[in-house]
Order: C-alpha cells, then sequence, then structure tokens
C-alpha cells in the first residue's frame, strides 16, 4: 500500500478537513466574543497561534492513533483485520459535513447582519457617538463616518501648505453636504496634522470608523494629488487614487475625489444613491488667494486676520463672481472688531461686513459661509437675535460641518432663551468636532451650571493627551474648579494660564471671578478686567460713584442694557432703577421680549421685583414675581442645579414671605460653595428681613470659614463680618 493509500487509510486527510474547519469556526466565534468583551488584541493572536501549532499535533495523532472498540491505541498494536478505520472515517465525514453546515450558517448571518450588529465600544467612544438611547443606532451611524486629515504637502515650497490644507477642507465640506454621512469635524482632523498617530488612536479620538487621507505635490501649473480611503479597525486600503491635473482643474479634482469616496462608503455604508458634489468655480488664482486667506483666518489673531482681510481683497479684484470670497471677507470684518481680535470700531465693523455679505448672497443666495456670517452679523445687533437664528439654521442645513456656525447657532439659541437647544446643539458640536475649541469651553460653562461637574472633568481628561500644558486647559478646569467651590484652586490655575496668555480675554474673565470670589477687590479693578468685574469690585469697597460711573458706561455701550437695574435696586435707589427701566419698556412683556429670562437674566427680573416691592408698587411687584418663578422653574426643569441657582430661589422666597423656605435653600447653596464675600446680603438687599434670624447669621458664619479656607490656600488674611 502506498504512503497516500495509508494516509487515506488513517483518516489523516479527514482529520486535517475536520481540524481547519473547526479551527475557522472557533476563530470567527472568539473574534466576536473578544470584541464584546473588550479584550486585548493579543487575546486573538495567541488563540491563533495555538491552533495553528495543535494543527501538525492533530495529524500525528491521527497517523500513530485509532480509536478502538476498547480505547484509544497505538497504530502499530491494532490487528488490520480489527481495524474500525473505515467506521471512523464515516463518522468523520458526517462531522465535517455538520462543521460545515454550521460554517455556512454563520456566514449567512455574519453576511445579512453585519451592516448592522456593529461590535459595541467602550464608554467612552459611546460618549463621542451620542447619548442616543438605541446604543445599536448609535454604533451603526459611528460606521457611516469619515474623518478628512489634512494631506501631506509635497511640494518643494513649505509655503505651499495653505494650498494642501485647503484642498483637504474643500473635500470635507464636499462629504459634509451628504446628511447620511457624519463627517468629523475641521478642527479635531486638523489637530493630527504633522504626527504620525495610530489610525485607531485616531478614530476613537474621532468618532469615525474610517479615514481619508492623503499628499498634494504642486510644481509650476501641474498638481499631484494622492488620496487613499482606510477602514479605522484593520487599516484595510478601502479605495486609492492619484490624480495628475493642470492646477485649471483643481475644482475638478475636488468634485472627482469626493465622489469617488462617496461612490465607495455608498457602496459599503451609505444608503443613499449617488450624490453629486460640486465646488464652487471660481479663476484659479483667486482661488489660490482665497485658500491661502480661510487657513489664516482658523488661528484667530488680529496679525492674521488683517493678512486674510488684504489677501481676500486681492481674490475679490481678480474674481469679483466668487461668492465665497466675499464671504469670508464679512465674516473677517466681524472678528476684527475691538470687541473681537481686532480694533475696528463696532459700528464700522459692522457695515463693513454687511456690504460684503449681502454682495455674496446677490452671487448665491444659498452659499453656507455667507448665511452664517449674516447670523453673526444679527447677533450681534440687540433685538436681532431671531434674524440670526434664521440665518444660521439655513446656513446649518446647507452645511453641517461649518463648525462656527453651530457655535454661533448656540449662542443666539442661549440669548432667546431656548436653553434646552442651545446645549443639544453644544453636544453636538462636541460630537463632530471634540477638539473644537469654542464648543468645548461653551459645553464646560453649561455643564458646570447644569452641576454635571464630573462629567465635564471627563471631558477634560479626554482632551487632556492633545492639549498638554494648554492655558485653554487650564482655564476650563478653573471653571470646575469653581463649581465645586474650590476658588483657590480655580484662581492658581487661571493665573498659569495667564503667564501664558497675559491679554487673552476669557482667562482675564475666570481671573476676575476668582479675585470676587476671594474678596481680593483691590486685585480686581485691574483696567483688563472686564467692566461687571470693576464694577463688583467697586461696589464692594463702597466706591459708589466709581461703580455708577462703570456701570451706565456698560448700559451705553449696549454690552449690558440691564446692569443699571440691579445696580440701583439694590444700593438704596429702587425709584432710580424704575426709571432707567420704564424709560426704555413700556412693559414687562416689552422688557422680556428684548431680554429672555432663561437667557441669563433670571436675576434681572427678581431685581425689578425688590424695585418694585420697595416702592410700593403691588400689582408690579406681583407681576414680576410670578414672572421670576415661572422661569426659575422652566430652568429647574432642564436639570440646572448649581448654588447660584439655589440662591436665586433662596431670594424668590425671601421676597414671596416663605422664610422657612428662604433659610433652607441659603443653607443649601451656602453649604454647595456658594460664595458672597463676607455678606450674603450684597447685591441681594431682600436677604435684608432675615439677618436677624439665627439660623441666617449660621449660614453666613459657614459661607465667611469657607472664604477664610480659600484666602488660606491662598496667603491671604483672614476675614471677618
Amino acid at each position: 500500500m502506498s504512503f497516500f493509500e495509508e494516509l487515506k487509510r488513517r483518516n489523516v486527510f479527514r482529520v486535517a478537513v475536520a481540524y481547519l474547519v473547526t479551527a475557522w469556526v472557533l476563530l470567527q466565534v472568539a473574534d466576536i466574543g473578544v470584541e464584546h468583551i473588550a479584550a486585548p488584541d493579543w487575546l486573538i493572536q495567541g488563540i491563533m497561534l495555538v491552533l495553528v501549532l495543535g494543527f501538525p499535533v492533530a495529524l500525528l495523532f491521527a497517523w500513530a492513533f485509532e480509536l478502538t472498540p476498547d480505547g484509544i491505541k497505538k497504530e502499530k498494536d491494532v490487528d488490520r483485520t480489527q481495524s474500525i478505520t473505515h467506521k471512523t472515517g464515516r463518522k468523520l465525514d458526517f462531522t465535517i459535513i455538520g462543521i460545515l453546515a454550521v460554517a455556512v450558517v454563520f456566514l449567512l448571518v455574519d453576511r445579512f447582519s453585519g451592516s448592522e450588529d456593529v461590535p459595541a465600544t467602550d464608554a467612552g467612544t459611546a460618549e463621542m457617538v451620542g447619548n442616543d438611547e438605541n446604543t445599536g443606532e448609535a454604533v451603526v451611524e459611528k460606521a457611516k463616518s469619515v474623518a478628512v486629515l489634512p494631506f501631506v504637502n509635497m511640494s518643494s515650497d513649505p509655503e505651499q501648505e495653505y494650498f494642501s490644507d485647503g484642498i483637504s477642507e474643500e473635500i470635507l465640506n464636499a462629504l459634509a453636504k451628504v446628511k447620511e454621512l457624519k463627517v468629523a469635524g475641521r478642527t479635531s482632523s486638523f489637530a493630527f496634522k504633522g504626527q504620525n498617530q495610530d489610525l485607531r488612536q485616531i478614530g476613537d479620538t474621532l468618532g469615525v470608523e474610517n479615514i481619508l487621507e492623503g499628499s498634494v505635490r504642486r510644481s509650476g501649473t501641474t498638481v499631484r494629488i494622492t488620496a487613499q480611503l482606510i477602514q479605522v479597525d484593520d487599516g484595510f486600503h478601502l479605495w486609492s487614487e492619484t490624480y495628475d491635473r493642470e492646477l485649471t482643474d483643481v475644482f475638478a479634482i475636488q468634485d472627482e475625489i469626493a465622489g469617488a469616496i462617496l461612490e465607495q462608503l455608498k457602496a459599503q455604508l451609505l444608503d443613499t444613491e449617488q450624490v453629486a458634489v460640486t465646488a464652487p468655480r471660481a479663476n484659479s488664482e483667486a482661488y489660490d488667494l482665497y485658500l491661502l486667506a480661510k487657513q489664516r483666518i482658523y488661528e484667530r489673531t488680529r496679525p492674521t486676520l488683517e493678512f486674510a482681510a488684504e489677501t481676500l481683497d486681492r481674490a475679490i479684484a481678480i474674481d469679483p463672481d466668487y461668492a465665497p470670497a466675499y464671504a469670508q471677507r464679512g465674516i473677517t470684518a466681524l472678528l476684527l472688531r475691538d470687541e473681537q481680535y481686532g480694533t475696528l470700531p463696532k459700528e464700522q465693523a459692522q457695515t463693513q461686513a454687511r456690504l460684503y455679505l449681502d454682495q455674496a448672497l446677490r452671487l448665491d443666495p444659498d452659499q453656507p459661509e455667507a448665511l452664517a456670517g449674516m447670523g453673526l452679523y444679527y447677533y450681534n445687533i440687540p433685538g436681532k437675535t431671531g434674524d440670526a437664528i434664521e440665518f444660521l439654521e439655513k446656513s446649518l442645513a446647507l452645511n453641517p460641518n461649518l463648525i462656527d456656525a453651530s457655535n454661533w447657532l448656540h449662542s443666539a439659541y442661549a440669548n432667546a432663551g431656548r436653553l434646552a437647544e442651545a446645549v443639544t446643539i453644544l453636544r453636538q458640536m462636541v460630537e463632530r468636532d471634540p477638539l473644537y475649541r469654542p464648543g468645548i469651553a461653551n459645553l464646560n460653562r453649561f455643564q458646570v451650571f447644569l452641576g454635571e461637574l464630573d462629567e465635564a472633568q471627563a471631558m477634560v481628561e479626554r482632551i487632556r493627551p492633545f492639549m498638554p500644558n494648554d492655558p485653554f486647559l487650564l482655564r476650563i478646569e478653573a471653571n470646575i474648579a469653581y463649581g465645586r467651590g474650590n476658588t483657590a484652586k480655580g484662581l492658581r490655575m487661571v493665573e498659569q494660564a495667564l503667564e501664558i496668555q497675559p491679554d487673552n480675554g476669557p482667562n482675564l474673565g475666570m481671573f476676575g471671578e476668582g479675585l470676587l470670589n476671594s474678596a481680593q477687590y483691590e486685585r480686581a479693578l485691574d483696567e483688563r478686567l472686564p467692566p461687571w468685574t470693576r464694577i463688583e469690585a467697586s461696589w464692594r469697597l463702597g466706591r459708589m460713584e466709581e461703580a455708577t460711573i462703570l456701570v451706565m458706561e456698560l448700559a451705553s455701550s449696549g454690552e449690558d442694557l440691564t446692569a443699571p437695574i440691579g445696580f440701583f435696586a439694590n444700593s438704596g435707589k429702587p425709584d432710580q432703577a424704575i426709571r432707567y427701566l420704564e424709560e426704555r419698556w413700556d412693559s414687562l412683556d416689552a422688557f422680556e421680549k428684548d431680554v429672555p429670562l432663561l437667557g441669563g437674566n433670571i436675576t434681572v427680573m427678581l431685581d425689578i421685583a425688590f424695585a418694585y416691592g420697595s416702592v410700593g408698587n403691588e400689582e408690579r411687584f406681583e407681576d414680576a414675581m410670578k414672572r421670576a418663578r415661572s422661569a426659575l422653574d422652566a430652568i429647574g426643569a432642564l436639570g440646572y442645579d448649581n448654588p447660584f441657582l439655589t440662591f436665586s430661589n433662596a431670594v424668590y422666597y425671601t421676597m414671596s414671605g416663605d422664610r422657612e423656605k428662604a433659610i433652607q435653600l441659603l443653607a443649601q447653596a451656602v453649604d454647595g460653595g456658594y460664595l458672597s464675600g463676607t455678606d450674603m446680603r450684597h447685591g441681594w438687599s431682600a436677604l435684608e428681613v432675615l439677618e436677624a434670624e439665627p439660623e441666617y447669621q449660621a449660614i453666613q458664619a459657614r459661607m465667611i470659614e469657607h472664604l477664610n479656607r480659600e484666602r488660606a490656600e491662598l496667603g491671604l488674611e483672614q476675614l471677618t463680618t
């Protein structure tokens, strides 16, 4: 008998087939199991190694041993006439058929449910994806996602980097127009520029399953663009292509790349038909200047914005019909306001911006950036919040990836008192663009106000690896510390931030808040600090004339029209507060229309109620109290929970005559970290009726103890009443 025939007789071939099929099924099951229990990647590799090493052992065993009615024996000890290898072979055949049937069923299930049965993500990634109650849907949505990393500049001239960045961004914007596709925001995608990061880490950070990367080589009038679409989890290249084109065809290249990517994504992820994506055409030289200016605008400094304005003017002179250039020029004018990043007076900036934005919309009524700019324009005009919202919503419907427009819309919603929508859009912004600083800062502010301090800290920890030793991170952590009542800790953090960025406006505002909370009023008179900080400090120090001038300047500038109401009502001049109010608004309905209470103005209505009560106008007092109660209930229903809101409720119940409830809430606020110098009555004259109550005095004493603990940490002297 030949060796081959002997292998067949001893069922070695059957054992090999059975082993291989069984090993394959085991590997598939193990792969799914490993993903669901979040086991380390090396575990599946270890299982594979064991199965590979076991294969020759199984073959050797089949050759050397035989299964007999008396058990397993060495083959050489079995009488050939008594051998039952033919029966064992039949059993192996049935075993192989059974295992193959299982394999076929597994393949069919995997084939028809694979697009829906996506492996579960870890808790951190799930938060990035969203808070949808249906986790399965959220994970599937994550699969329909892509991040466009900045294409590498391969040109000999490093100054051409703006061109490769611009190409990347234009492709990103084209993809963002597909509603079914989640496209990671520009800020977060570009955060990985020049870094050789692992694709899985990038995918986890941005909450996407696919990454587009590439390179741009520009030489004279030609350009070579290479692009490749990669699957994050296994590094598999879904598609790649190289384009050699004349620069006059740069728009066609963008359209072609975006279309090819969508074709691949449609085939694997999306349920829609092919979507045509086209970029607006322009003179190639004008477009080159537009890209250069746009990249400089993102840097948000006065020199780069002024450079961008000059560059856009040149682009417009070359191609006066290119709407996006006018749109960005209008936005640049608004950003160059003296209250923002430049020196243009507000009226001049607004007038200049309107001219450019109007022209952009004449050329293209649906130009998303122009609509966004118009939203920002109206946002800066008191009483025009509704117009701002209308333009910004339309802009984002056309291009949901305009992250600045999302941020401006959140601010407009908040101004209009639509807090639930403001918070929702903030969460969506941070999900889409998790490293976008304005979105992070604003969400941090809301989280602290909502009492979500642990969630706010978790967000800080997620972004810390990408912003090490960053003053921005110090500032938002300081805000969390303030929210916990840790004024000293927060103040030290923001002082570190100011050492790095001494003229940063948000840092100065947070610094002023820390100075007031720790009763450092002389330091809070610093001219660099916001007006409200200096008003409060002057008031605390008894410099009433100085405080009055600052209050009226703040109101006349349009920055805070309501500031004089609270100041006069709580400094013994309620009649002056009422006169100021009634000269500007003929009713409380008109006041609320211009100053939505949920837009951060609830305490103003309490001040109005106190002023009317102080002069004996019972009807207006009751009206204002009802409005304040309604607003406090509405904001409480949204889940807001912080010591300041609790304190505001205490003021309300004091004025309504429920002193027991007021005392209870004051205790809750102070024990939760509320600080108001050495006297809770400051700025809240309504509380004077509680001064003789022993419980009130005990609460005040606890607040002073807290204040002195914070001052001791800062090396400051102790204060008394």
